[in-house]
C-alpha cells in the first residue's frame, strides 16, 4: 500500500468554534495527502456558505478507496449532530457526539483505515457542562487506547528554526505539579520521547534538555529541592540507560540559541513553563503531537476561538502544519515498522 496517498482522519472539534472554518480553508488548497473528515455535512455546508467558500461534501464510508480530492471537495464520513450549530454559541448537547466522533476516528487509525489522526480544538468546559469528564484530547486518547503514559509535545518550524517542547505534566493546577513529579514518571517520559523521536521523527534518539521545576533550578536546594530529590536522580538513571539527557537547567536560561542548537527536545516540568516560549516563536504554525500512543496523532496549537467562528478571520496555518507533521511522521514510521494502513 506504499503507493497510496497518506490518509489523515480529521475531527474538526467543537462545531461552534473555528475548527470547521480552518478545515474548510485547508481543503480549498491542492493537497498532497488525503483528508477524511468525521463531521456533520449539514454543519459544514452551512459554515462554508457563511464563509463564502466553495464546498462539495463527498460522503464516504471508512472503507472507501483512498483518493486525494481536488480543491473545494471534502471527503466526509457523516456524523449528524443532535443540535443545530451557530458559530460562537456552543451546545453542550452536542458533546457526546463529539466524543463519539473521536472514538470513531481513533478506531479507524487503529484498524489501519487511516494513517494518522489530526484533531481540531474541543472546549473542555462545554463537554464537562454536558456531564462528561474531559480533561483534553491527550488524556482521553491515552485512556481510550489503554496507554499508561503519553507525552504532550508541541513543535514548530520556520525561520527561527525547529523547537520541540515536551511536557512532564499537562493540564494540572500549578499547586499540584510538584506532587505529580517522580523519578519513575520522569524516566518513563524521557524513554517515550526518545522512542518516538526514533520511530516517528527519523532521529537517532533524542538529545533532551531537561528543565528544573524551581527558579534557577532550585539553586542547590535553596529555592526548592525537587531538582535534587527527583529530577537529577532521574537524569542519572536515564544516562545509565544510554539516553542523551542534560539538566536540570533553569528555564529562564534554557531557551537560548547555543542550548537549543544542541538539543532535539526541551522537557518542561509543567504546561506554562515551556509553551509560552514556543508559541511566541510560532503561534499559528505550531503543532501539538501526542507521543507514546499506538497511533500517530497531531493537533492544532490553538483553541476554539468562539469569537472568530464564522468570521473568515481564522488562520488555517496550524491545521496545515499539523497535517504536514502527521505526513512526516507517517513517512518515518513506514521506514521503521510495517505501518498498518499506509
Amino acid at each position: 500500500m506504499n503507493g497510496l496517498p497518506s490518509r489523515l482522519v480529521i475531527t474538526p472539534g467543537e462545531p461552534a468554534g473555528i475548527g470547521p472554518d480552518v478545515l474548510l480553508a485547508l481543503v480549498q488548497q491542492q493537497l498532497s495527502f488525503e483528508v477524511v473528515a468525521l463531521a456533520d455535512p449539514v454543519m459544514l455546508a452551512e459554515r462554508a456558505a457563511l464563509l463564502g467558500l466553495p464546498l462539495q461534501c463527498q460522503c464516504i464510508t471508512a472503507h472507501a478507496p483512498r483518493l486525494i480530492a481536488p480543491p473545494g471537495v471534502l471527503r466526509v464520513i457523516p456524523v449528524p449532530l443532535p443540535s443545530a450549530v451557530a458559530p460562537g454559541i456552543p451546545q453542550p448537547a452536542n458533546s457526546p457526539t463529539l466524543l463519539a466522533v473521536l472514538d470513531q476516528a481513533l478506531a479507524m487509525c487503529r484498524d489501519g483505515l487511516g494513517d494518522a489522526l489530526v484533531t481540531g480544538p474541543l472546549h473542555k468546559a462545554v463537554i464537562n457542562q454536558a456531564g462528561m469528564v474531559f480533561h483534553g484530547h491527550t488524556d482521553y486518547l491515552a485512556e481510550r487506547t489503554g496507554t499508561r503514559r503519553v507525552v504532550m509535545m508541541l513543535c514548530t518550524t520556520g525561520a527561527t528554526g525547529v523547537l520541540r517542547v515536551a511536557l512532564a505534566t499537562t493540564h494540572l493546577p500549578l499547586r499540584q505539579v510538584p506532587d505529580a513529579l517522580s523519578i519513575s514518571m520522569l524516566l518513563e517520559t524521557m524513554q517515550i520521547i526518545d522512542h518516538d523521536m526514533r520511530t516517528k521523527f527519523g532521529l537517532p534518539g533524542a538529545r533532551l534538555l531537561v528543565l528544573g521545576l524551581n527558579p534557577h533550578a532550585g539553586e542547590e536546594g535553596v529555592l526548592g529541592d525537587e531538582e535534587q530529590r527527583i529530577i537529577a536522580p532521574a537524569l542519572v538513571q536515564a544516562q545509565a540507560m544510554g539516553l542523551r539527557v542534560t539538566g536540570p537547567i533553569s528555564a529562564d536560561s534554557a531557551f537560548v540559541p547555543h542550548r537549543l542548537r544542541d538539543c532535539d527536545v526541551v522537557l518542561a516540568m509543567y504546561h506554562d513553563q515551556g509553551l509560552p516560549v514556543l508559541k511566541h516563536m510560532g503561534f499559528g504554525q505550531a503543532v501539538n503531537v501526542t507521543l507514546g500512543l499506538p497511533i500517530i496523532r497531531t493537533s492544532v496549537d490553538h483553541g476554539t476561538a468562539f469569537e472568530l467562528a464564522g468570521s473568515g478571520r481564522a488562520d488555517a496555518g496550524s491545521l496545515r502544519a499539523a497535517c504536514m507533521q502527521a505526513v512526516h511522521m507517517i513517512h518515518h514510521a513506514r521506514k521503521v515498522t510495517p505501518w498498518a494502513g499506509v
